[in-house]
């Protein structure tokens, strides 16, 4: 049976449906629920501002965007949005979508973190980052209205959302704070992991092995 959220039809292929499962699997309610505001919310952005978007590749792009943070994918040497769309990619080359739609997914998530850079992208790549923005930030919160706010947190809700996914955020990259370099993630380190000390730009450049 379809879906509807807010006006939004949750996709129901197989592949929209092996991606659920593949994500309830091993995410919590929080960021389970996280991944479907993300979609919910960027389809309603991209509805609104009548971008040309695949439903399908948006909703992989938005359900996988976290898996870096779980500890069945997360890694300890890279950034936990790399994890996640290496993750995406495999999965959607082994279902049979094309290399270049996958690589789109592929630089949706590993950029959701990454400020105003996706929003020049493809829509789905645009969106993903929309999606993740508004419920996390509440950037742009008033692009959506109250009632598709409403529908979409009375479906998938957010219970003490603000501590616990920055609880979330830490618990994921406390083994990898390094990767955390020239990234938003190092505030979250700053505030919630002790004897974390950020990496200082401006030092990296200065004790480079360059004379000059």
């Amino acid at each position: 049976m379809t879906e509807t959220i807010a006006g939004i039809r949750i996709p129901d292929s197989t592949l929209a449906q092996e991606a659920t499962a593949l994500v309830r699997d091993v995410e919590n309610d929080l960021v389970y629920d996280h991944s479907r505001r993300v979609f919910l919310f960027g389809s309603l952005r991209g509805q609104r501002d009548g971008l040309d978007y695949d439903p399908e590749l948006l909703y992989v792009g938005a359900m996988f965007h976290d898996l870096g943070l779980t500890e069945k994918y997360r890694t300890t040497d890279q950034r936990f949005e790399i994890d996640a769309a290496n993750e995406a990619r495999r999965f959607l080359t082994a279902h049979g979508i094309a290399e270049e739609l996958a690589d789109r997914v592929w630089s949706a998530i590993a950029l959701h973190t990454t400020p105003e850079i996706p929003l020049h992208m493809a829509p789905e790549v645009a969106l993903v980052t929309r999606g993740v923005e508004l419920d996390v930030l509440g950037i742009d919160y008033d692009a959506v209205t109250d009632e598709q706010r409403a529908a979409v947190v009375e479906a998938h809700p957010r219970p003490d959302f603000k501590n616990r996914i920055l609880a979330a955020f830490t618990e994921g990259l406390k083994d990898r704070p390094e990767t955390t370099f020239g990234n938003v993630k190092a505030d979250v380190l700053q505030h919630f992991l002790p004897g974390f000390e950020r990496t200082d730009f401006v030092e990296v450049i200065k004790a480079s092995k360059w004379a000059e």
